[in-house]
């Protein structure tokens, strides 16, 4: 097998078996249920602080294999996702408030429109913005690259091939970018969104993608090395 391949429990088997868990909870739980489901201390919100804590910890494994002066691209690109991973896994705990329960300052409730210590319920800049960007990101990445790869490869410079996700990530990029989609094409057509929080679940795929991203070049940076 290909040291740069992951396991297929984690590119194949693991998307799968949260779209049949999400099937079974849209069809099957109350609703009552899903609202507890989709709470802030839910498993969605949950599994969306360990995705992106556990790409972190990628990122920084990378980041220790890389030089800043003979590899400033390389380098500047894993930063990036390194504070990027360092937002997401603090805004979904809102920086602690979820694990350890304090009050939200009078101050920051009338900015804050969940009253909450994290700065993506403030600005749709700090939220769907950044969000988009992240989904335009797991597209190009996930669906365009792979294609390009796979039917004209001469459209790639061959000097970026190490950041280049491999193919094995569509699966994932599918399930991120259909959620919402599958929703805006139900309100189009019956007026009712299929999922009840579609948001949480793209961010949920959208996550996952990004740690078997950081989890493959860091084989990559590796093997190369080795």
């Amino acid at each position: 097998m290909n040291t740069q391949t992951p396991h297929p429990v984690l590119w194949l088997w693991i998307p799968l078996t949260l779209l049949i868990i999400q099937i079974v909870i849209e069809g099957f739980a109350p609703h009552g249920v899903q609202g507890v489901i989709h709470s802030e201390n839910g498993p969605h919100e949950t599994l969306q602080f360990l995705f992106a804590f556990g790409s972190l910890v990628y990122a920084l494994r990378c980041l220790l294999r890389l030089s800043p002066t003979s590899q400033p691209y390389l380098f500047a690109w894993v930063a990036c996702f390194a504070l990027g991973c360092i937002y997401i896994a603090g805004e979904e705990i809102s920086w602690g408030q979820h694990i350890l329960k304090w009050s939200t300052p009078d101050y920051w409730t009338h900015i804050n429109d969940q009253g909450e210590t994290n700065l993506h319920n403030t600005s749709s800049w700090l939220d769907q913005k950044p969000r988009l960007i992240l989904l335009i990101g797991v597209s190009v990445g996930g669906l365009i690259i792979p294609f390009l790869k796979r039917f004209k490869p001469s459209a790639l410079p061959t000097k970026f091939e190490i950041i280049y996700p491999p193919a094995l990530l569509s699966i994932t990029a599918v399930l991120a970018i259909s959620a919402n989609l599958i929703d805006k094409i139900s309100e189009l057509f019956t007026g009712v969104p299929i999922l009840s929080r579609s948001s949480e679940v793209e961010e949920l795929y959208l996550f996952y993608f990004v740690l078997l991203y950081l989890m493959v070049l860091r084989r990559r940076l590796t093997q190369h090395q080795g």
